[in-house]
C-alpha cells in the first residue's frame, strides 16, 4: 500500500471492499489487531505502558496466542513491564506461550508467580519442560535428540592479536570460524587486523570483505545479514576457511553454523546462545579436529576484579555515576560463568543447559560466591539488587492502571519506553549517496554517546572519499562510513 494524507492508503488492487487484515498493516498502533503479528517485543509492551492507543493495542491482543520468545533476554525493568502485560492478557482471556532454552529459576518464579526453588531443586528440575501456570510440576516429555558435546576453554586475554592468530590458525585449516566480541570497537579492531594480514579469509559482502555489527545504515544491514548466511548459513557453499566477526548482532535471528567459535566472555545465558551457533545443523566437510565443536572463550588479561570498579570490554559498568550503567553489569554471574568455563572442559549441551544456567544465576550460588571473595564483591552485589528495585519501580511508574478509567490525556509519551537506557538520533540524508555495499543510503543512527547535544534534525553533508568511503559532517562532528562502519574521526 501506498500512504495517503488523512491516514488514508491506496492499496494497488483497491476495489473498495473494506480488508480488515489491510485496516491492521496501516499503522503501527494497529499491527496487533492482524490475525497473526510477528514482530519484537516492544510492540506487544506498549499495550501496558502509559502511552497514546495502549487501550486499542491492548484490546487487539487480547484476542491472541501471545507468544514471547526467549524470555530470559529480558532486563529488570523490560521484564517488570512483560510480567505485568501478561498478568492483564490472562486477566481478559488471553493465552501465552513463553520461551526460551536458557531460563533461570528466578526468572520462571517471577513468571509463574511461584516461590523459587533452592539451588539443588531448581538443578534438578527437568530440561526440556513445559511449565504450566496452575501445575506444581513441569510436563518434561523425553528427550529424543542428541546431545552437542563442546569442548571449551577459557582464554587469558582478548586484545585483536589474540583473537586474529586463533581466528587464522583455525581457518587456514579449512574451518568456518566465528568471532563475537562484546563491543563493536573489539569486533572492528579484530577484523582491521584480519584484513591486513588475510583479507581472503574474511567474509565477503557486496565483492568485498565484511563484518556485522549495529553501526551500519539499514540498508546495508540487509546486505550483511544475506551474507552471513551465505557464508555459514545451512546451504552455504564450502569453499576453504572463512573468518566471521561481529558482535551480539550474530547470536540471534540467523541461521548460522560455525565450525570454531571464538567469543569474549559473556553472561551464561548469552553465551550458551553463541555456542547455539556451533555445529547446528548435519555436515560431513568439517575439519578433522574439530568433527566435536569447540569455544574459546576469551577472558580479561588482569581478572575479573577490577571490573567492579571500571567497565572493559563490554563487562562491568561504566565508571562515573555510579548507576552501574553497561553492557554486561552483573560481574558476581560473569564470574560464576567462567568458574564454569574453568570446571567442565566438555559441556554436554542441551543435558547441561539446566545445571549451567542455575550455577551462573541462582541467588545461592551467586551470594556464596561473592562472600569467598570478600566484601568489595558483597557490596557490587548489593548495588546489583538496588538497581534491579530501581528499575522496577521506575517501570511501576509508566504501567497503565487497568483499574481506573484511561486518562483523557497522556503523559509525555516520548519519555516513556519499552526499554531503559539513553536512544541515539537518527539523521537523514538529504541525497542518498551509494554506501560502500551499493546501497542507498536514506539515513543512519548514531550510538547514543554520539548522539549528545543532537536533536535529529540537523542536516548531513556527505562526500564520498578516494577509497569508497563516506565522510558525514554533522555540525561539528565528522564521521566515517567505511565497510567497517560508522566510525567517529
Amino acid at each position: 500500500g501506498q500512504r495517503l494524507p488523512d491516514w488514508g492508503v491506496l492499496w494497488d488492487d483497491n476495489t473498495g471492499v473494506s480488508h480488515p487484515s489491510r485496516w491492521a498493516a496501516e499503522h503501527a498502533t494497529r499491527y496487533l489487531a492482524a490475525e497473526v503479528a510477528v514482530g519484537t517485543v516492544d510492540q506487544a509492551m506498549l499495550a501496558t505502558l502509559l502511552v497514546k492507543h495502549a487501550h486499542l493495542r491492548c484490546v487487539a491482543l487480547s484476542r491472541s496466542l501471545l507468544v514471547i520468545d526467549e524470555v530470559h533476554a529480558s532486563d529488570p525493568y523490560m521484564r517488570y513491564v512483560q510480567t505485568q502485560l501478561l498478568r492483564h492478557h490472562l486477566k481478559l482471556g488471553g493465552y501465552a506461550l513463553l520461551m526460551s532454552a536458557t531460563l533461570g529459576a528466578v526468572a520462571r518464579a517471577q513468571w509463574l508467580e511461584r516461590e523459587m526453588p533452592d539451588f539443588n531443586e531448581a538443578v534438578a528440575s527437568p530440561f526440556p519442560a513445559l511449565w504450566l501456570r496452575g501445575n506444581t510440576k513441569p510436563v518434561a516429555p523425553s528427550f529424543s535428540g542428541s546431545d552437542k558435546k563442546v569442548a571449551i576453554s577459557a582464554i587469558e586475554g582478548w586484545d585483536a592479536e589474540t583473537v586474529t592468530d586463533l581466528a587464522l590458525d583455525a581457518a587456514r585449516k579449512g574451518a568456518r570460524v566465528l568471532v563475537i566480541r562484546n563491543t563493536v570497537k573489539a569486533a572492528t579492531d579484530t577484523w582491521k587486523r584480519v584484513l591486513e594480514m588475510a583479507p581472503e579469509l574474511l567474509m565477503q559482502a557486496a565483492a568485498g570483505p565484511a563484518l556485522h555489527h549495529s553501526r551500519f545504515a539499514a540498508e546495508d544491514r540487509k546486505v550483511l545479514d544475506r551474507a552471513v548466511e551465505a557464508t555459514l548459513g545451512k546451504h552455504a557453499e564450502r569453499s576453504g576457511g572463512v573468518i566471521v566477526i561481529g558482535t551480539q548482532t550474530l547470536e540471534q535471528s540467523l541461521d548460522i553454523d560455525a565450525d570454531y567459535l571464538v567469543t569474549d566472555l559473556c553472561p551464561m545465558d548469552v553465551l550458551l546462545q553463541r555456542i547455539g551457533r556451533l555445529h547446528r545443523h548435519r555436515r560431513h566437510d568439517r575439519p578433522a579436529d574439530l568433527r566435536q565443536p569447540r569455544a574459546d572463550v576469551l577472558t580479561p588479561p588482569n581478572g575479573l576484579e577490577p571490573l567492579l570498579e571500571h567497565a572493559e570490554n563490554g563487562l562491568g559498568a561504566y565508571s562515573g555515576d555510579g548507576s552501574l550503567s553497561g553492557i554486561y553489569v552483573d560481574v558476581p554471574a560473569l564470574a560464576a560463568t567462567l568458574e564454569e568455563i574453568l570446571d567442565r572442559q566438555v559441556w554436554h549441551l542441551p543435558t547441561m543447559n539446566r545445571a549451567l544456567v542455575e550455577a551462573a544465576t541462582h541467588p545461592e550460588r551467586l551470594e556464596a560466591l561473592c562472600a569467598a571473595r570478600g566484601e568489595k564483591w558483597q557490596a557490587y552485589r548489593l548495588h546489583m539488587m538496588g538497581k534491579e528495585l530501581a528499575e522496577q519501580g521506575i517501570a511501576k511508574n509508566v504501567l497503565v492502571n487497568c483499574n481506573e478509567p484511561f486518562p483523557e490525556r497522556y503523559p509525555d509519551d516520548e519519555k516513556i519506553k519499552t526499554r531503559t537506557g539513553e536512544d541515539g538520533v537518527v539523521l537523514a540524508i538529504a541525497d542518498p549517496p551509494l554506501s560502500p555495499f551499493n546501497q542507498r543510503m536514506t539515513r543512519i543512527a548514531l550510538p547514543p554517546h554520539w548522539s549528545r547535544g543532537l536533536s535529529g534534525q540537523e542536516e548531513v553533508g556527505c562526500t564520498v572519499e578516494e577509497d569508497g568511503a563516506l565522510r558525514l559532517q554533522v555540525g561539528q562532528q565528522v564521521f566515517h562510513y567505511s565497510r567497517a562502519g560508522l566510525e567517529r574521526a
